[in-house]
């Protein structure tokens, strides 16, 4: 436990070092740790405006053009973080989430913003979206990105890029997946270790970018829509017995028709999981799974999918009647409850992000600019990865299970109220409040 301010601070200034190395430029390391201390700090506006007016009031301007300048780049500290992060859970019992997350804005001058779903309102709405990508191991989650999408009436406006400051190379569209696929080549490229790829059916539901995660990992699990073909693992690729005039056959025909997700898991048993304890108790739900070949291959002459690798289809049966189905790589000798319980992971990158926002501020940045929001959520980023640092090292613990813990309580005289809509069974001691910054 942190017992004085004096402890806080060099914990934090040993923190931020290898950071500040990476920064580079004294005027930029002098202000990148403000900056970070106006997100931990207590206040519940955390953009420049009010973060200055508690940590540096005659200062404003300098914090602004500190966040904004797009003269600095996030590579070295990105780099940085990626390490701290493999540091703090990285191995190869670690889950790596694949998600993104949604700012709600007014306007339509920031970077970015469109309608587009937005799931902390669970519907369309004036937002933008963050591709995420974080590191979890035992509930203990370490957001390692966080990259803009960029939606194509953005990247057709040259005028409105131009303004917002994208980079001349980020102005061609790539999809959420393709962003995602890019995080994780730059996250090995760091060093970062994991043992399972996870992500929704906003991402699953795309055969390249299953495809693509296939080739860097072997081990992942992803959600899928109910609609997506298959056929059972038995499918075999069979050929006429005699070839008739006209062009040969350049591939087999499947001798099973292709059938959806939710049609596969018909006659399959179903059965009662419970993968972790909540705050109200074990949560729990149906589970069923098949091995499957997804129906993803080249097209053959009959007008269907070819089969491709042999897979786990996993289906979900909520206790409100919902089902989700999703694809894993997991081997064949898999247990239900293995697959269930990995499936239902992802929960800890949901938490991170509701943490990000409601304790650290990370949609409350008013700039408009491409460096700015890139430079805002890297700070968020880094504030978090503290924060887990300081619990995990209180808790004499390196990636152990925190349950569930919140921001809030590392400043419970300032924010009761957050404090007390986080519930969590148990948590590290909580530190004491920031020092102003003079």
């Amino acid at each position: 436990m942190i017992e004085a301010t004096a402890d806080w601070e060099q914990a934090f200034a040993e923190w931020l070092k290898p950071f500040l190395e990476a920064l580079g430029h004294k005027v930029r390391q002098r202000w990148a740790p403000v900056y970070v201390r106006g997100l931990l700090g207590p206040g519940e506006r955390k953009s420049v405006q009010p973060m200055a007016a508690r940590i540096a009031p005659s200062d404003c301007d300098q914090l602004h053009h500190f966040i904004s300048s797009p003269a600095w780049q996030t590579a070295p500290l990105e780099v940085v973080l990626a390490r701290q992060a493999d540091r703090l859970v990285g191995g190869p019992e670690t889950m790596l989430i694949i998600d993104d997350t949604a700012l709600p804005k007014k306007g339509e001058h920031s970077v970015g913003v469109a309608q587009q779903y937005a799931g902390v309102l669970g519907k369309t709405a004036n937002c933008q979206a963050l591709v995420s990508l974080t590191l979890a191991r035992e509930e203990v989650p370490v957001p390692v990105a966080l990259r803009l999408y960029l939606p194509k009436t953005w990247c057709q406006d040259r005028a409105r890029c131009d303004k917002a400051g994208v980079p001349a190379d980020r102005r061609a569209f790539r999809s959420k997946g393709a962003i995602a696929l890019e995080e994780i080549d730059r996250l090995r490229a760091a060093g970062v270790r994991f043992g399972c790829a996870l992500a929704d059916s906003g991402y699953g539901r795309s055969a390249a970018f299953r495809r693509g995660l296939a080739s860097r990992t072997p081990l992942w699990a992803v959600g899928i829509p109910k609609t997506q073909k298959l056929y059972p693992a038995t499918v075999k690729l069979c050929w006429p017995a005699a070839q008739g005039k006209g062009r040969p056959r350049r591939h087999g025909v499947p001798n099973q028709r292709p059938v959806t997700a939710a049609a596969g898991l018909k006659n399959v048993p179903w059965r009662r999981i419970q993968w972790r304890q909540g705050t109200k108790g074990p949560l729990s739900a149906s589970f069923a799974a098949r091995r499957v070949r997804v129906a993803e291959g080249v097209q053959s002459e009959t007008g269907h999918r070819l089969p491709g690798d042999e897979l786990w289809l996993v289906g979900e049966r909520r206790s409100s009647g919902a089902r989700r189905y999703y694809l894993a790589s997991h081997p064949a000798e898999t247990p239900l409850q293995t697959l269930a319980a990995t499936i239902k992971a992802r929960w800890v990158c949901e938490q991170a992000h509701q943490q990000m926002k409601e304790e650290l501020g990370l949609d409350h940045f008013e700039g408009r600019s491409w460096a700015g929001l890139h430079h805002h959520a890297l700070m968020v980023l880094i504030a978090f990865a503290f924060l887990q640092h300081l619990r995990l090292g209180q808790s004499g613990q390196r990636g152990k299970n925190l349950h569930h813990w919140s921001a809030a309580a590392t400043y419970p005289a300032s924010h009761p109220t957050r404090a007390a809509r986080s519930p969590r069974r148990s948590h590290p001691a909580a530190m004491p409040q920031m020092p102003r910054v003079h």
